[in-house]
């Protein structure tokens, strides 16, 4: 007799890395709860899913947004009455200026969206997790090579993944009563939208302006799957994939 599929949410899921990690996913035997702001993009993920496609749910959500967020997990809770994992995925950045120069909304936004909308979702997670049969689940969230060293001009999305990473600690540690494990994936140099700019040369911390190597997001993907399919009795706390000549020690 075949297994039940297990649940997945992914945000962020209509493009970069939570697009190709759902697919990865969906790809793996997962059904997967597909969620981000624009749902144009969110269908576009199920459409490249193939035969898979059976298997998403499309749940358009702000996760800076509280009632967002609350509907996100109503919809999952209400479609498959369990969750197996969340991919805290959802992520943005603020335009490269000197610090002083941005302005209090820029920085609102990136902690909002970063920070404030993982907690929320964790929240909810926890909530549903505890409260399910066999109780427990996993927890996944998107650090970067920026929760360690800093690049020039980012001090928004540095602060957001810094305080990720903390609370990629307290989750793991409140979760464990609850049979939820939690770890931190971080990236450096997936070739996304978001990382476009690495082709034309980004910001160095000694002035220069240099090109960056880039990986194939897919290894990210399959990164995540690897975590994802671990028992419960078993996580990985921190993980770092990285395109292999991308400065990351010493930055340089």
């Amino acid at each position: 007799m075949e297994s039940p599929r297990k649940i997945a949410i992914v945000t962020g899921a209509g493009s970069g890395v939570g697009k190709v990690s759902a697919l990865a996913l969906l790809e793996n035997g997962w059904s997967v709860v597909l969620a981000g702001r624009r749902a144009e993009m969110l269908e576009a993920t199920a459409s490249e899913a193939g035969s898979h496609a059976a298997a998403t749910l499309i749940v358009p959500t702000d996760v800076s947004d509280p009632e967002s967020v609350r509907t996100l997990f109503e919809r999952t809770k209400n479609a498959f009455a369990r969750l197996d994992l969340l991919f805290n995925n959802a992520g943005v950045s603020a335009p490269g200026k000197p610090l002083e120069d941005l302005t209090l909304e820029q920085w609102k936004k990136v902690v909002d969206i970063n920070l404030t909308g993982t907690f929320l979702c964790t929240q909810e997670a926890f909530r549903l997790m505890k409260g399910q049969q066999p109780m427990g689940g996993r927890i996944i969230n998107n650090g970067s090579i920026s929760a360690h060293t800093p690049r020039p001009n980012s001090a928004p999305y540095t602060a957001t993944k810094h305080g990720m990473t903390g609370l990629t600690k307290a989750t793991a540690l409140d979760g464990r009563k609850y049979h939820i494990a939690c770890g931190q994936l971080d990236i450096g140099n997936a070739a996304t939208e978001m990382t476009a700019r690495m082709q034309r040369g980004v910001p160095q911390a000694n002035g220069t302006l240099e090109v960056e190597p880039t990986m194939d997001p897919r290894d990210v993907a399959r990164a995540v799957v690897y975590m994802a399919s671990l028992p419960l009795e078993a996580n990985v706390m921190f993980m770092t994939v990285m395109a292999t000549r991308m400065p990351f020690v010493g930055r340089g």
